[in-house]
């Protein structure tokens, strides 16, 4: 019953990841072009028939772009996400597919187990997602402008996360970005820098260390601007920041850049 990770597309072009067991396969957002999603999975073995669910974070396009297409194919799959954003998407899935779920409850498609928590987005009632499958957690934390508590209780109980780490800071205010879409990005309701990635896994790694969890940690950099970070940017900051609290990637995790727009291997939680 190993739970496994495998991204589709990552960043502000389009999102979509692939969580799976050997019987249970779900999908979270479908934010490229169906077409795209389908010969990705098919990379991997999977046929849309062969997906048991359609976990949708929040409305934006990037997010949503093939629901239609991919509903209609994924003929087992009921499609859950809050029910604001089922609101905003039901032009695009007949109404007896869509299942609103909120935070704190618990759905158990086969053997994944899946936990909503609130997000801080500028999206009508955005949700994450916790998955459990064989004793272990994945947990997908993207499209929140910072870590709430509740983000963050989700994020010390994964042994895979999957965080973004959109912009550094300093590029995007030096960029050519008005400064409207600036203050979007930087607020409270846009989306995680390296910085906030780096405070929220040394918050996480503190805890680690508190409970003497020696079991590896995983930590899949997602999200990232293509105009506004580099994976290179992006890891040196989190390193940077997690040295200056004697955390040592290697040593107490591991750190992975998911690619913005090819479908990744497989990742074991």
């Amino acid at each position: 019953m190993a739970l496994k990770f495998c991204s589709i597309a990552s960043g502000s072009s389009g999102n979509s990841y692939l969580v799976s067991t050997d019987s249970s396969a779900v999908l979270v957002d479908v934010g490229i072009a169906g077409s795209r999603i389908i010969g990705r999975l098919e990379q991997r073995g999977v046929t849309l028939p062969d997906i048991d669910g359609i976990f949708i974070t929040h409305e934006h396009i990037d997010h949503v772009k093939s629901l239609r297409k991919i509903s209609k194919g994924a003929i087992n799959a009921p499609v859950f996400a809050s029910e604001g954003t089922l609101a905003e998407v039901s032009d695009k899935v007949p109404a007896e597919k869509m299942l609103p779920v909120k935070s704190g409850q618990e759905i158990t498609l086969g053997d994944i187990s899946v936990t909503p928590f609130a997000l801080s987005h500028d999206a009508i009632d955005p949700l994450g997602y916790s998955f459990k499958a064989g004793g272990r957690q994945l947990t997908i934390i993207t499209d929140t402008g910072f870590v709430t508590g509740e983000i963050l209780e989700h994020a010390k109980s994964a042994d895979t996360l999957i965080l973004e780490a959109n912009h550094e800071v300093n590029i995007l205010n030096m960029g050519s970005y008005p400064y409207s879409l600036k203050r979007r990005i930087l607020g409270n309701f846009g989306h995680l820098s390296n910085e906030a990635a780096g405070e929220c896994l040394c918050s996480v790694l503190a805890h680690r260390r508190g409970q003497n969890l020696d079991s590896e940690f995983k930590v899949c950099l997602a999200h990232l601007s293509k105009e506004n970070n580099t994976p290179q940017q992006a890891y040196l900051t989190i390193r940077n920041m997690l040295f200056e609290e004697d955390y040592y990637v290697d040593k107490d995790l591991k750190i992975y850049i998911i690619p913005r727009d090819e479908v990744s291997p497989y990742m074991l939680v």
